[in-house]
Order: structure tokens, then sequence, then C-alpha cells
């Protein structure tokens, strides 16, 4: 999913807005943060609940290292450091999904301290945006309302599932802006592999806490709204509160600190229960825990072991590479669409990667949405797609005989057993020979169609004396005549010297 341009308009007349944001991502590992069970998704209901996470008598919490990897992974591009010893708090509070009525999480000890991310804003100049910090915890189970008609279900599955929770200071003033941090963090986590940034699964959501003020006046009340799963859903929820919020005090009122939903069918958001603060939840070290120490000669290695950084891929895809502005942000918006490009280069390494970037975002990605399919359940592999892109790129097939092309693989591909029929560069070149796809470059070949064009439609040929636009008619004809195999440009040349403009 591609970071938002500006939704509506975030004009807030004589009022601020101040936007602050909690984001919370499922850590990228196979176990829990305290338990061996899966994180698998899509399991059946409860299938993967350990002893602890139904909170058995005498079951205690072992620390998942991993999860631990990946929170301080997270904080280098977060820029922020590590603490070297941090605490887990319980955090009382009664939820029927989450069988301990407690959740382990961080408090005043987080695990990782202040930092900053810089986001591209609406004019293309970046804004800072303050972390006050990134903390552990755990998350619930899941609640199913419609199984029942007089009961509610509980499903464990998620229950001791690790989450980052990266908690912004208040300084976001816009909901488009808000939209584009929440892009920005999922493009970091996405590309880090700490968070795989799925937004459909639950995987990565956000909370935003909302207020207007008067400028020089002391910030407003805030109000929270929860779990929130798109960007479009960030920036519309927070519009509507402003909204809700200004019409209020214009009017005499006050603005009640609550926690609130968003419905996204009605684009309204509606009270779910009064806001908590920290002496409400209790905090305290949890006891079956002890702090959290780590040597700095296990963070240095962890920082020494990170990928590239999305910023350093975007200037090598545009200084070195020659992609356009446009074309390397959309790849690099999902990790895997960049690292598709980067298999489509190395299979062809002589194609301008423009090319190959054009035909990946405009005709394969078009066609997977389309089939409701991904890059990893795609039919076509990335050598026999930049295989067509080369054929392309060296005039042997025209674009209309590539569409052609790339059609046939997918059939090939998606009939019969479910194994890849045409796969490489030699099975593509063999499908233009068997169907006879390459690109008619004789000259007098093209020029008896030509000649043949121009004889039938001497009114036409007049009409394009008159008005050169209209030679794009005969073009048209000609490349129908030839099935899409004429070379354009030598059609163009030659139906100019034949008509004579």
């Amino acid at each position: 999913m591609d970071a938002p341009a500006r939704l509506k308009n975030d004009d807030t007349g004589d009022w601020e807005l101040v936007i602050g944001m909690e984001v919370h991502a499922q850590v990228t590992s196979q176990a829990k943060l305290f338990s061996d069970a899966s994180t698998e998704f899509g399991g059946e209901p409860n299938s993967h609940v350990s002893l602890i996470d139904a909170a058995m008598p005498g079951m205690l919490p072992v620390i998942n290292q991993e999860c631990v990897r990946q929170a301080i992974r997270t904080g280098f591009w977060l820029n922020a450091e590590p603490n070297l010893k941090s605490v887990f708090d319980r955090k009382n509070y009664f939820y029927p999904d989450l069988p301990q009525g407690y959740q382990i999480s961080q408090y005043k000890s987080p695990i990782v301290g202040e930092g900053f991310v810089d986001v591209l804003g609406d004019d293309d100049k970046p804004f800072r945006v303050g972390i006050e910090r990134l903390h552990l915890e755990q998350d619930a189970g899941k609640l199913l309302h419609d199984q029942n008609p007089s009961m509610s279900l509980v499903d464990l599955n998620r229950a001791g599932v690790a989450l980052m929770e990266i908690v912004t200071k208040p300084d976001l003033r816009s909901a488009a802006d808000a939209a584009r941090f929440f892009a920005r963090i999922r493009m970091l986590l996405q590309h880090l592999g700490t968070c795989d940034g799925d937004m459909e699964k639950g995987h990565l959501r956000a909370d935003v806490n909302v207020s207007v003020h008067k400028p020089g006046t002391a910030y407003g009340t805030r109000c929270e709204i929860k779990n929130l799963n798109s960007f479009e859903s960030v920036a519309d929820a927070v519009m509507w509160e402003r909204h809700r919020q200004i019409e209020i005090l214009e009017a005499g009122g006050t603005i009640d600190q609550e926690t609130r939903l968003f419905d996204p069918i009605k684009g309204q958001t509606r009270s779910m229960r009064t806001k908590e603060e920290a002496h409400d939840y209790r905090y305290f070290p949890d006891p079956d825990l002890l702090p959290l120490e780590l040597s700095q000669d296990f963070v240095d290695d962890l920082r020494g072991g990170l990928p590239e950084h999305p910023d350093d891929k975007r200037n090598r895809f545009q200084t070195k590479l020659g992609l356009s502005i446009y074309n390397a942000g959309v790849l690099l918006n999902e990790k895997r669409r960049s690292d598709e490009f980067e298999k489509w280069v190395e299979a062809a390494p002589s194609v301008p990667p423009n090319a190959l970037a054009n035909w990946l975002i405009n005709e394969h990605l078009g066609r997977l949405y389309k089939e409701k399919l991904t890059l990893d359940t795609s039919p076509i592999p990335p050598a026999a797609n930049a295989a067509i892109v080369e054929l392309m790129a060296n005039g042997i097939i025209s674009s209309t005989g590539a569409k052609e092309l790339y059609d046939r693989v997918w059939q090939a591909n998606t009939s019969g057993p479910q194994v890849v029929h045409v796969s490489s560069a030699v099975d593509i070149n063999n499908l233009v020979a068997k169907f006879g796809l390459a690109q008619i470059k004789d000259l007098g070949e093209i020029e008896r169609l030509v000649d043949d064009i121009v004889a039938k439609n001497a009114d036409k040929v007049a009409d394009a004396k008159a008005n050169p636009k209209a030679i794009g008619w005969f073009v048209g004809q000609v490349m129908k005549a030839s099935g899409g195999k004429a070379n354009p440009q030598a059609v163009n040349d030659l139906l100019k010297k034949k008509i004579g403009i």
C-alpha cells in the first residue's frame, strides 16, 4: 500500500491541530514474546496457545531474544539508542482476551529511548517527528462477536504476540502528515525486516491522539482514536475528530478526554471509553522478569548488521540506475517490489532500468492486482518478465507484441499442473518464434503495407497534408495490417515520406 497524497483539506481556520501517534508493529519472530507458541497467521482458533499464553498457574514468562534484537535494530532506524537496562512492567486491566488479567509491557524504562524520523512532506521538503520511545509489549487475543447469538468467543492465537509500540511526540500538525508518517514507519520496518507491515492481518496499526487549540495557548484536551489500520483511516479519523472538536469548542462546550473508535464506513469517530491515565493501570515491575540488561558489544553487533537503508537505496536507484523519482518511490514503498525489481535488473543487466521499472509497475503489478495475486504468487518469474522487456527494449518485439507475449506466458503458466512452464529467457524466445511475434524490420515489407494503405485512402492523405497530426490514423492502420509487428518508427518515417509532410 503506497503513501497517500493529501486526502482532503486540512485547513483548521483559527485552530491549530496537534497530533501524536502510537504505532503498534508486530515483531517479525516465529515465537511469541514470552512463550514458544507460534505467531503464524490464520491458524485454527486457539491452536497457537501455550500454557503461558493461557495464564495457567505457575507458568513463568521467558523473554524471546529475537524480539529484543528486532526492537533494538528498529531503534537504530528511528535515530534512537537502546537503553542498556530496561524493565518489563505489569499494566493491570481486565480484558477477556488477555487471560492473565494484565499486560506485560514497558513504561518508565523502555528498551529504546528518544529519537526522530524525517518524513517527506506535501511540499517535497522533509519534516521531523520526534520519537518519545519504543517499547516491547504483549498483544491481546481477539473477541469474536458474530459466531454465536448468545455469547462472544475468544481466540487467543494473538495473545502474547510481541509488539513494538513506537510513540511519537506531539509533532504532527495535519491529517495528511500523520498518514505520511505512518507510511514512512511502515516502509522502514519492512526494509529492516522487523515487521512485515501487513495491515490487513493486523500486524501494523496505529492509535492517534488528537487535540486542537488556539495558536499561542496551551494544548487542548486530547482524544485517542484506537486501532487504525490504513493510511486513509489515519487521515480520515484525524480530520473527522478535528472537525468534531472544533465544532464543540466553537459552540462553547468542552472536550472530554476519552478513547474513541473510527467507523470507516460512516467516516466518523465514536466514544469507546473514558481515557485512562497511567496511574489507572497500576504499573509495577513484573516480579517474574528480571530487568533486561544488554552489553554494548551485543548492541554494536546488531548495529553492524543493518541492511541498506531505504533512503540509500532510493539514492542508488535514482543516481546509479537512473530511475525516475516516481518509479523509485513506488518501488520502495513496498520492500517486496524493490526486491523484485532488483531481480529483474540482475536478469537483464543491459536493459535500461527505467524500462524494467515501467513494465513492473504498469503491466505486471497491474495484472497481479486484477487477478488478486501478489508478487509471491505471480505465475511469471522475474527472469521471464525481464526477458520480455529486454526483447522490447532491443526492438525484437513491439510494445503490442510484448503484451501479447506476456499474456501467452501467463496462460501457459496458469493452465494445467501448477508448475512454471515458461521461466527463462530461452523459453521466452521460443514463444516469440512459435507465435511469430518478432517485429517486422524489413523496410521493403513495411513499405508495401504503407503504399497499400495510402493508395486506398486518398481523401485522408489530403487531410494529413493539411493537418500532420492526422498521420496517426495511418500509423494505426499500418500497425493493424501488420498484426502489430511493424516497427512504429519505420512506419512513421515512411508515411511522412509517402504523404509528403
